[in-house]
């Protein structure tokens, strides 16, 4: 005749016995599973791995597996065999993780319909271009919109604040509207130096201000 635990073993869906021993120990079958930490099989790159290593520090990382791989086939004949593959891209994986080069940070911006504009100058004069044979030094004033990458922009000869207002002016006039807000890199024509009270310049604050950016 079965006891009331019995009904509530079975329900569960495990025997007796095996209930027995976890209440015996007072822990449940998560708690009492090993971790496992010891390898399986022999690492069957053991012998040249000290090999591998410098050549990954050698190339900084950015030799593939397979490249290395191919490499200790012809080096060795016959000591390894292609399913062992994947064996060495795992750890060169691992190695990469632990002693790689860091990989670059980066912060990924959201932008959303009509917010969010950018104004900076490029200099042109790596392009060498020319007019009548005679060198044409000068710079482009560039306006985006960082979710459609709207653009305009116009030539210009200075980061002044002069050309950086007829290229944001010109460019709210082509577009129609205004955007909120604005952003623009460290420019003399717009921002003061490090530890200034005042973030921007005045020039530039009455622009925003009239244009409503």
């Amino acid at each position: 005749m079965q006891n009331k635990y019995e009904y509530q073993y079975q329900a569960a869906g495990i025997s007796g016995k095996t209930a027995h021993k976890y209440l015996k120990k007072g822990k449940l079958p998560s708690q009492c599973k090993v971790e496992h930490t010891w390898p399986t099989r022999q690492d069957p790159f053991a012998d040249d791995w000290v090999f591998v290593e410098q050549m990954l520090e050698d190339t900084q990382g950015t030799l593939e597996a397979k490249t290395i791989f191919e490499y200790l086939q012809r080096a060795h004949p016959g000591k390894y065999h292609n399913g062992q593959l994947r064996t060495l891209q795992r750890r060169i994986k691992a190695w990469k993780a632990l002693y790689g080069p860091s990989k670059e940070i980066f912060f990924s911006q959201l932008y959303y319909p009509g917010r969010w504009a950018c104004s900076d100058f490029t200099s042109m004069n790596k392009l060498n271009i020319t007019i009548a044979q005679q060198p044409f030094e000068h710079l482009f004033y560039h306006f985006v919109l960082c979710y459609s990458n709207w653009q305009a922009g116009r030539i210009c000869f200075s980061e002044s604040f002069e050309s950086l207002s007829l290229g944001i002016q010109d460019a709210l006039w082509k577009l129609g509207g205004v955007l909120n807000p604005h952003r623009t890199d460290n420019l003399t024509s717009a921002v003061h130096k490090v530890g200034h009270p005042d973030i921007f310049t005045d020039k530039y604050r009455a622009l925003g201000k009239h244009y409503g950016f």
